[in-house]
């Protein structure tokens, strides 16, 4: 039986060592330059402040966080399965970072579709409260 990698894969790292293929000359001690970087990118480096983009609250955290590595596995419940051996779906229920990440090696270029139902307001959690003076409050 083969043995299963229980971590998801490291983005962080895999992107420094695409970087580093890609411009081996931007890393100093395994640091990035980032005017070097900017330098080998010419034209495509955003020197504005402004700029259109999609933001929100804690989003800066998010990103890191899809970036973090995690030790978890899928488990089958075949008892509230229907048709287990002979199905070709899966349905996975559980926070959605922490299952995206799981599924990332298993399923790599095998998923045609993921549809995420997102849990805003469920249950006693309400993160994003429904109110314009609430949100302000939060963002600043």
């Amino acid at each position: 039986m083969k043995k299963l990698d229980k971590e998801s894969l490291d983005l962080l790292k895999e992107n420094i060592e695409k970087l580093k293929e890609i411009f081996p000359d931007v890393f100093t001690e395994d640091k990035i330059d980032f005017e070097k970087l900017k330098e080998n990118l010419g034209e495509l480096v955003e020197e504005s402040d402004e700029k259109y983009q999609f933001t929100w609250f804690g989003k800066k955290k998010a990103n890191q966080l899809t970036l973090t590595p995690i030790k978890a596995t899928l488990r089958p419940d075949k008892e509230l399965s229907k048709n287990w051996d002979t199905t070709k779906n899966i349905y996975i229920e559980g926070d959605n970072l922490e299952v995206l990440k799981v599924i990332q090696k298993a399923y790599y270029k095998k998923i045609k579709m993921i549809y995420i139902d997102p849990p805003y307001n469920t249950g006693k959690d309400f993160i994003y409260k429904n109110n314009l003076k609430n949100y302000l409050s939060m963002t600043g």
